[in-house]
């Protein structure tokens, strides 16, 4: 790191550990002798900081996202700072508060998108890193969480390297884009010269239409037949057992997948052909061989796919039997618009993000399923990643990955 970029950095540490306490749901902004009166304001919407394990995960899909992927810059003795920075910062946006002027003669403290009164707005920030963030550089080979690697290229996919990988990702979820864009921005500006964006993604939940489960944008309900809360312990969360670092105890595993959705050509195909690749019914989304959306397959009674196909994705991706059970995944999926490509061609799909205790036995299981299932004609994986998400922040003092460095 240059000299300019550490100077730059560690201003940005005294900056990023500052801010507000938070009780009782009260936000309490501490005030300079020449600042305005501290503030206060009920904040409805806070989700919850500190626990186990870090929000975002079971968190319900707020309406915007946002996933940034860095290369961290930063020099051995500043990587630690650099987390307790991330930590400093989301934790005075997710719990909201008053921006402090510092003068006329400094850079404003706040880009005020959101005004002088920062709201929580159901702000989420969760941090993953990469496997990339414990090669030589930082001397963390040997405290690696046990599955982690990079994501490889599976059959179908069309991988752009730009669009893959990364040493930390930022999931940056809120009820509003506009959240979500302020806390990115905040998130970099005062962890500059420490990491470098890589890629980043956009993404929007569609609201119950009309009602249940939200909808992908090529028509279809997404997220059905999602594990609960309950799950967690076995499906989730890294235990301390397993042959994981004590670090990594109460993470979890994230896969990031960019897949671009070629929706011209799939609104040419009919109706029928549509929802026996996906197995359910597009208008309710329930299984074919049912008429609510939670109702489960009944696949023992179809075992050659007269109803279900047996390459349907829905069957493919979870054939609901014993042996398969053990991996199933927590999809937390978002939709993205880009725009038009060089062609002409609207340029959409899905940030699929999901979270497992383990990616080899879930993920992966899951994924190999799928190759050339019929929907690959239609979509088009481009990038993406793994990641291993931090454990959860224990109180106002602790910071992300500190007991790794510990």
């Amino acid at each position: 790191m240059s000299s300019v970029q550490r100077r730059s950095f560690i201003k940005g540490v005294t900056a990023g550990v500052t801010g507000t306490a938070v009780s009782a749901g009260i936000v309490a902004v501490a005030a300079r002798s020449d600042a305005a009166p501290a503030v206060t304001e009920q904040a409805p919407d806070i989700v919850q900081f500190h626990g186990a394990h870090q929000a975002g995960v079971f968190t319900p899909p707020q309406r915007a996202g946002a996933f940034a992927a860095f290369d961290v810059i930063a020099g051995k003795a500043d990587l630690a700072g650099l987390f307790r920075v991330l930590a400093g910062r989301a934790r005075f946006l997710t719990s909201g508060g008053a921006t402090v002027d510092t003068g006329v003669g400094d850079p404003p403290a706040d880009s005020d998108v959101l005004g002088p009164f920062v709201p929580a707005d159901g702000l989420t920030v969760t941090v993953s890193v990469g496997a990339s963030l414990f090669d030589q550089r930082f001397g963390l080979a040997g405290r690696k969480p046990l599955k982690l690697a990079a994501m490889p290229t599976f059959p179908n996919d069309t991988l752009d390297q730009a669009w893959c990988h990364g040493d930390l990702m930022l999931q940056i979820c809120a009820n509003n884009v506009d959240t979500a864009h302020h806390a990115l921005r905040d998130l970099t500006r005062h962890t500059r010269g420490a990491m470098q964006l890589r890629y980043r993604m956009n993404g929007f939940q569609s609201p119950p239409r009309p009602s249940g489960t939200q909808r992908n944008l090529m028509g279809f309900k997404d997220g059905i037949a999602n594990p609960t809360a309950a799950d967690g312990g076995k499906l989730v969360w890294v235990g301390s057992s397993a042959g994981e670092p004590a670090w990594a105890t109460g993470g979890t595993y994230q896969v990031v997948r960019f897949i671009r959705m070629l929706v011209e050509f799939w609104d040419r195909v009919s109706l029928a052909e549509q929802e026996l690749m996906f197995g359910r019914k597009r208008d309710s989304g329930a299984p074919l061989d049912g008429a609510e959306e939670h109702e489960v397959p009944k696949y023992a009674s179809d075992p050659k796919g007269a109803v279900i196909p047996l390459d349907a994705h829905i069957r493919m991706a979870n054939p609901r039997t014993a042996e398969t059970d053990g991996s199933r995944i927590l999809r937390r999926g978002y939709n993205y618009d880009r725009g038009v490509d060089l062609n002409g061609n609207l340029d959409v799909g899905l940030i699929f993000a999901s979270f497992q205790q383990d990616i080899t036995r879930q993920f992966e299981a899951t994924q190999k399923r799928l190759i050339d299932e019929p929907l690959v004609d239609y979509i088009q994986p481009y990038g993406g990643g793994y990641f291993f998400t931090f454990p959860g922040l224990a109180d106002a003092k602790d910071w992300y990955g500190r007991t790794l460095f510990t």
